[in-house]
């Protein structure tokens, strides 16, 4: 421990990150009566790349308690999608049923996290932030706690939430499996007036990658750039459709190389969202993952916690289905990129 910390909570569950992922395990594991600690190292707002959720993710906002926040922040909606992939440009829609034609959310992050958090707080959750997590507590070849910036924290079980780092990996050991070359998606905002991009998201394929520019809010988009190839991309860039709008911010980058941990739970931890496993944005569905996979983490807790539920048979399964998510989506793809121009030689 280091000098000056003490001891200062034991929970149920310690979460570490407070984004979708992390938010969601802790609503859950709340919604069923266990004591949860959540501590988030950066504080908010923050941006990411990539903001739509699939018209699927409704029913697990429910389940979270949060449709009706996320119905009353406003946040932009729309049918489908602009793809233009093999050959022209062509709108896909997300579906529909008797109730009419489903409508994905393009979700503005700092207000979607916010909503999350503030769910997991009204219900009794412990949130502490900013608090930076140090250093693993460990009895034998078990996770019991953390040394965070805030003190020591034990608890029976610790879920490392804090996204692509892959920070509770690296301090057990963990192999990380590594399924594509390294790969760098950039994004950028900008703002103004860009019609084309005002009633849906597009996708558009290349030579080199794809590109996917979005309306985020009134008079603000969104882009994010993958190329499969050394492309160097200069500071200024921005997509044919947004030249001449206002860079409304320096463009960042994030690594969204294929990968998972080979190992996503075992004795005392479950890793979740991004922590876990990683795929390119084109995969469509960042955050759906997240909050399904901490919700399912929150069950298997309360089974375990319950007796229902033996702790191997909580980290055989959660394994099984993890990857076995992830196999299905490195598989579809790889077909997708494959039908690019110029497809890459790891394809």
């Amino acid at each position: 421990m280091e000098p000056g910390l003490e001891e200062v909570s034991n929970p149920d569950v310690l979460v570490v990150g407070g984004g979708p992922a992390g938010c969601a395990i802790a609503i859950g594991c709340a919604q069923l009566g266990l004591k949860v600690v959540l501590i988030e190292s950066k504080p908010f707002p923050r941006t990411h790349p990539g903001e739509t959720l699939h018209p699927g993710v409704e029913p697990l906002l429910k389940q979270l308690g949060v449709f009706e926040p996320v119905l009353a922040a406003g946040f932009l909606r729309h049918k489908g999608n602009w793809v233009q992939w093999e050959a022209g440009s062509e709108f896909v829609p997300f579906g529909e049923d008797d109730s009419g034609a489903w409508l994905g959310f393009q979700a503005w992050r700092a207000d979607f996290d916010a909503i999350l958090l503030n769910q997991a707080r009204g219900l009794g959750v412990e949130i502490i932030q900013p608090c930076h997590a140090s250093s693993l507590v460990m009895d034998g070849c078990r996770v019991i706690g953390v040394e965070t910036s805030q003190g020591t924290f034990r608890a029976a079980k610790i879920i490392d939430a804090a996204g692509d780092h892959h920070w509770l990996a690296q301090q057990l050991g963990l192999q990380i499996q590594y399924h594509s070359p390294r790969l760098i998606a950039y994004y950028g905002y900008v703002t103004g007036e860009c019609p084309v991009r005002d009633h849906a998201p597009a996708i558009a394929a290349d030579f080199c990658g794809w590109t996917w520019t979005a309306k985020v809010r009134l008079q603000l988009y969104q882009w994010t750039r993958l190329s499969f190839v050394d492309e160097k991309i200069p500071k200024d860039w921005l997509p044919d459709e947004f030249q001449g709008l206002k860079i409304y911010q320096p463009m960042r980058a994030a690594n969204v190389t294929w990968r998972i941990v080979s190992q996503p739970a075992g004795y005392g931890y479950f890793l979740v969202g991004d922590a876990a496993m990683v795929l390119d944005p084109a995969s469509s569905h960042g955050v759906l993952k997240a909050i399904m996979s901490g919700i399912w983490v929150s069950h298997a807790i309360a089974w375990e916690l319950l007796g229902n539920l033996t702790e191997q048979q909580a980290i055989d399964q959660y394994c099984l289905w993890i990857h076995n998510w992830f196999r299905h989506d490195v598989k579809n793809l790889s077909s997708l990129i494959a039908k690019l121009p110029n497809p890459p030689f790891w394809i």
